[in-house]
């Protein structure tokens, strides 16, 4: 066994260079990284919460982290974490244990406690971009509870991030630690952004560029919606084959795209194969970083297939 942390990094360094293993390190949160400096230099926060279920009209906000830090806009390049803030809140009603179940988290640890609205404020005061690796999930809960992230764009690490193009077959965290080559106890609030930072800071794919440059390039761009509106029953197995969803309150099927160009092409196909060649009048969102993920409705528009 070695017997010190320079025997086992050595250890893990030959056993790491052959190729039928591959060695993974904890995560180290204590490793200080060098300030950036420059004009482009920017504040950015990674946020992450724990809840007592999914459902974010009903469900509450049990634990909020948030990890501030600094980057460069141009190149992408990660610097110092700035400042963090982990705080429990009772949520007023009992936990679920099916919810205890994945973060461990029970109703002793809550009881009387609430989350510093002053300090989370005081952390985002610069920050010009929240990132999140679910924002659908986590935007929804804190923007009621915290009113301050409803004026702050947003970017989504899990969606935004063809992390697949990048060979890696799973967006979940814990996997794309894995292979970033680290380790680290996941399923709290505060470890999860940190993981999170390490794995921004870590080069995409074959490119160079850092992951937090591929989701600041996309958070910029704008995203679309398009509604499927009127469309016959029984194209709701094509249009779920496509990639649609379904939207129950509106009672419409509904698809994501990133460009104009992207709408062109799906209009067409639209047109031809679930409106049988007819033409007839969509509605279009446009949505940017600051209505993404918020749940409310983008700059509408009415198009023709």
């Amino acid at each position: 066994m070695p017997n010190s942390n320079h025997d086992a990094e050595s250890l893990a360094a030959r056993l790491g260079a052959h190729p039928d293993y591959r060695v993974l390190r904890r995560l180290d949160t204590s490793r200080e990284w060098p300030a950036l400096a420059g004009p482009t230099v920017r504040r950015a926060a990674i946020v992450d919460t724990e809840t007592t279920g999914t459902d974010h009209s009903v469900d509450k906000v049990i634990e909020l982290a948030v990890v501030a830090f600094e980057y460069c806009a141009a190149s992408g390049a990660v610097g110092r974490v700035l400042g963090t803030y982990d705080g429990l809140e009772d949520p007023g009603v009992p936990i679920p244990a099916s919810s205890t179940a994945i973060h461990g988290i029970t109703d002793a640890m809550v009881a009387g406690q609430r989350i510093d609205d002053r300090s989370v404020a005081s952390l985002l005061d610069t920050a010009g971009l929240v990132i999140a690796h679910n924002a659908g999930f986590d935007r929804k809960f804190l923007e009621p509870r915290l009113p301050v992230f409803a004026s702050l764009p947003w970017a989504c690490s899990w969606a935004e991030v063809p992390w697949s193009e990048a060979g890696i077959e799973s967006s979940k965290l814990e996997y794309l630690a894995y292979r970033a080559g680290f380790f680290y106890e996941g399923h709290r609030a505060e470890i999860d952004c940190l993981a999170l930072l390490e794995v921004l800071r870590r080069p995409f794919g074959e490119s160079g560029a850092s992951a937090l440059k591929v989701l600041l390039d996309s958070a910029r761009a704008p995203s679309f919606r398009l509604w499927a509106t009127g469309s016959p029953f029984e194209s709701k197995d094509v249009l779920k084959k496509r990639g649609y969803w379904w939207e129950a309150g509106k009672r419409c099927w509904y698809g994501e795209f990133r460009s104009r160009e992207e709408i062109a092409v799906e209009l067409a196909w639209l047109k031809e194969t679930v409106f049988g060649g007819k033409s007839v009048a969509l509605d279009v969102e446009e949505f940017d970083a600051k209505s993404r993920y918020s749940g409310r409705d983008g700059k509408k528009e009415r198009v023709r297939t």
